[in-house]
């Protein structure tokens, strides 16, 4: 990325960023409209998706010569964390972490020109579909192929885990083609595209599997006109870090909400917090929100360095979905019988934090990556 690092630290301008965000999504996005939404057909509201865009979320990475507001991954981090407190649903993370980060990396500036102004205001919704089996991080040898056809190319596979693909009116998709691997931007209506959905875990983040069946695309479909494989790392890295931050924005949360519990909860005329129990707990879900944080924050920093960013991402995104699976599950324990039940808000943490920690790789895969990061 073409971004300057920065020291992550909280300044005047990224706390209106964070307060402006919690205020938007307590008020049009809560708890109790996530359920609305999660138990519709789609999963969200093109309307809804209008008003984040008039936020200026949609383009926040987005440079300004091309609709954006010109901000870095500090920046989205803070956004992210918001909307992790509240399982916010839609397809920010899709079309304005992962579609805009592989369009900003190797688009050509006629191709940027073409694309991200849309994406910005929201007019258009991308979606980046890279996988296609389960657990299948590894992009080395893809089914899906893309050959020449005259002055264009036909594309023939089917990919799997596409974040947002029913809501995507584009489709960014990685294909095997002579020279590596090459992303094909596609209408999600064109001849020979299917789009349909998959039964997930987490109903607010929805997944989708796309086909495509002979499906022809011009030559200039081709982001940057030739193969990215040897780069499509840093845009999972990328979007690992986007991930860390939405992470612990969920851990925090649950974090909040098993102190509040445990301070008003009474048995045996005290309150349970004042058992050792519950107690050493909380005390423990604090330090790994903590430490989740200081990992997430880091590798925000570190997005304009390449090699810092293969360091820091797998870091953060190993810590960040572990301390998030653990804070999840250590809230319904401390909610006790409630915690389990389809009524409290417990299970859709949970739920979020699992799928999270499976979308862009396991916590082993992840330590993997930071292991050959590091040569060891």
């Amino acid at each position: 990325m073409a971004e300057t690092p920065v020291t992550y630290a909280e300044s005047d301008e990224l706390e209106l960023i964070r307060s402006t965000a919690r205020q938007f999504l307590t008020d049009r996005l809560s708890l109790e409209v996530v359920r609305e939404l999660m138990m519709s057909e789609d999963g969200f509201e093109r309307g809804l998706w209008k008003e984040i865009a008039n936020l200026g979320w949609a383009g926040l990475i987005i440079s300004e010569e091309h609709g954006g507001a010109g901000y870095g991954f500090t920046e989205l981090s803070v956004v992210l964390e918001e909307m992790g407190r509240l399982v916010t649903p839609g397809p920010f993370f899709a079309s304005s972490v992962l579609a805009t980060t592989a369009i900003q990396e190797f688009a050509t500036e006629e191709e940027k020109a073409d694309l991200l102004p849309g994406m910005a205001s929201g007019e258009t919704i991308a979606t980046l579909a890279l996988f296609e089996t389960p657990r299948g991080w590894d992009l080395a040898d893809l089914d899906c192929v893309a050959t020449r056809d005259g002055a264009g190319w036909s594309i023939d596979g089917m990919k799997r885990h596409v974040l947002d693909g029913h809501l995507a009116d584009k489709i960014v998709v990685a294909a095997a083609m002579d020279g590596g691997v090459g992303l094909f931007v596609v209408d999600s209506d064109a001849t020979g595209v299917t789009v349909d959905q998959s039964e997930v875990l987490d109903p607010t983040r929805r997944q989708a599997e796309v086909g495509l069946d002979s499906v022809r695309v011009e030559d200039a479909a081709l982001l940057g006109g030739g193969a990215v494989d040897g780069r499509l790392a840093t845009v999972l890295a990328l979007g690992t870090v986007a991930l860390a931050a939405e992470q612990v924005g969920g851990a925090q949360r649950c974090l909040e909400m098993s102190v509040e519990h445990a301070r008003t909860r009474y048995q045996f005329g005290r309150a349970i917090g004042s058992y050792q129990a519950i107690k050493h707990r909380c005390a423990e879900m604090l330090l790994k929100v903590e430490h989740a944080k200081s990992a997430a924050y880091h590798a925000a920093r570190t997005t304009g360095d390449d090699d810092e960013l293969a360091v820091a991402a797998p870091l953060a995104g190993s810590m960040c979905s572990e301390a998030y699976l653990w804070a999840a599950g250590e809230t319904i324990q401390i909610h006790g019988g409630i915690g389990f039940t389809w009524e409290h808000d417990a299970h859709l943490y949970l739920k979020r934090a699992k799928s999270s920690a499976l979308l862009l790789g396991d916590p082993r895969y992840q330590r993997s990556l930071l292991g050959d990061a590091l040569g060891l």
